[in-house]
């Protein structure tokens, strides 16, 4: 059935529908034979519909894609993307792609993106319904977006590089689906948040050896999990407890060492709780382990677990930030994040430049853990515009704001959750000044009837970037970026307002 087929179904019928969980589902059963294509090699592919919280349909053209892909130590194994194009848009246009790496957050595999953002899912306490909007503004942006299951099949949270590896084989097989119409000389961007922020940051710094034929020109890691082990001692009987109980979940299955470690330290009771950490949802977990202490249900202490060798080589290993990524780096985080401590933070960014990144690095003095993804939305967005419309970076360096919000974000971020909430079309929309218009020509042309010029900056994948002048042809006043044919039929050659 293909995304559209649906749209005559009766809306309650629609929700109603119940979809296999990932370890249910034979879609994410790779072929015999698989370990012996390349990776990135699409295995088997499907239409599917996504929707808000499981039960807003999304009207936005989506697949999934079974790919080949490997574990740390380079075993094979298959695992899954889902992949978008804006609604309406022309597969022969050229755009880049957005590799979004959810904050899955999670073992459980109803946690896993290619299961939570689906209609139908039941995912109640998952982390990446609720970064579909962020997801929907990179195709408003007029981007085709790959988002993988960077855990694997396993859900291996924190496991070390793994999430990078996916990621890139991923992006490899988006760019070989015919239906995305991408070519592999396709501009390619990372991004993600928290969780997401870590398997972005794994995934730029393994890029340039494991895929050095991808053409990733920027990445951004915002409030990476820079530093799991701080993160695991520090969070340990606190509110956000339930994260050191996913660490130990995800880290006992990606490390299997640890299990003699663990069963030595802890008590029954306690590795009953952690087997349930395995299925249990993100925010259930947190409730269900706020406040807990670790330590407590070891005979002799969190000291003396933290000690044992097998778990101090495994928190050495899972830290990134040792190479250096090839490709500029935005990294942006709150001073005062109540989950991300901005010293871990500090030091990923200092062990990066350290090892020759070029980071430009965003402190954010008012924002809290949950809020910042949203209100550095346009920030982060127009950052991957610029690289993928060639602009230099900006300097590296280290800068601490008050806020990296704006009003205009906070207006274009809420317009884009009414049209999601009504079930408007995710389709590709013109940027006049940071503000969102449905005719970029009729927006050209207004300027033009008004004495203005224009000249076009960047017209490469996927948009067009035209420089509005007053008539003198002065300095630039404003900016329209769009990625719609009919504003491309309409500039033709010229190569500005003097062209006839």
């Amino acid at each position: 059935m293909r995304p559209d087929e649906r749209d005559d179904i009766p809306h309650d019928r629609r929700c109603a529908l119940s979809i296999p969980r990932p370890q249910h589902d034979p879609f994410h059963r790779p072929p015999t034979g698989f370990a012996a294509l390349p990776p990135g090699t699409v295995l088997r592919s499907r239409p599917v519909r996504l929707a808000l919280l499981g039960v807003v349909p999304q009207r936005v053209p989506a697949w999934q894609l079974l790919y080949r892909t490997r574990d740390r130590e380079w075993s094979p194994e298959a695992a899954v993307t889902t992949v978008l194009l804006p609604d309406g848009a022309d597969p022969a246009e050229p755009r880049p792609l957005v590799s979004f790496q959810c904050a899955i957050d999670a073992v459980a595999p109803q946690c896993f993106p290619s299961y939570a953002l689906r209609l139908g899912a039941r995912a109640p306490g998952a982390i990446p319904p609720l970064e579909l909007p962020l997801i929907a503004a990179a195709l408003a942006r007029g981007w085709a977006v790959s988002v993988p299951d960077h855990g694997g099949p396993g859900g291996h949270f924190g496991v070390a590089r793994e999430p990078g590896y996916r990621a890139l084989d991923a992006a490899r097989a988006a760019l070989a689906f015919a239906p995305l119409g991408l070519a592999p000389s396709t501009p390619i961007g990372l991004w993600g948040y928290s969780g997401g922020g870590l398997a972005t940051a794994w995934a730029a710094e393994v890029a340039a050896e494991y895929a050095p034929e991808l053409d990733i020109v920027g990445a951004v890691a915002a409030s990476p999990v820079s530093d799991p082990a701080a993160a695991f001692v520090r969070l340990n009987g606190t509110l956000f407890a339930g994260f050191t109980a996913l660490f130990v979940a995800g880290l006992r299955r990606g490390y299997p060492q640890l299990e003699s470690a663990l069963s030595a330290h802890l008590d029954t009771r306690t590795l009953t709780r952690l087997a349930a950490a395995e299925t249990t949802a993100t925010l259930p977990l947190l409730a269900r382990f706020a406040c807990r202490d670790l330590g407590a249900h070891s005979g002799r202490g969190l000291p003396a677990l933290l000690a044992h060798p097998a778990l101090r080589r495994v928190l050495a290993d899972i830290r990134p930030g040792d190479r250096a990524p090839a490709m500029p780096m935005l990294v942006v985080q709150g001073v005062h994040d109540e989950v991300i401590a901005v010293a871990d933070v500090d030091a990923h960014v200092a062990r990066l430049a350290a090892a020759g990144a070029h980071v430009h690095y965003l402190r954010d003095r008012c924002s809290t853990h949950l809020a910042l993804q949203y209100l550095a939305l346009p920030l982060i967005a127009d950052w991957l515009a610029d690289r993928f419309a060639d602009r230099p970076p900006p300097p590296a360096g280290t800068r601490t704001v008050w806020s990296v919000a704006g009003v205009r974000g906070r207006l274009e971020f809420a317009a884009l959750l009414a049209r999601m909430v009504l079930g408007r079309p995710l389709r590709a929309t013109a940027r006049l000044g940071g503000t969102m218009t449905d005719d970029p020509v009729a927006a050209l042309r207004r300027w033009t009837d008004s004495g203005g010029t224009w000249q076009v900056v960047a017209g490469g994948a996927g948009a067009i970037t035209v420089a509005l002048l007053p008539c003198t042809g002065g300095e630039e006043v404003d900016r329209l970026v769009s990625d719609d044919p009919a504003l491309r039929a309409y500039i033709g050659g010229r190569a500005g307002s003097a062209d006839h």
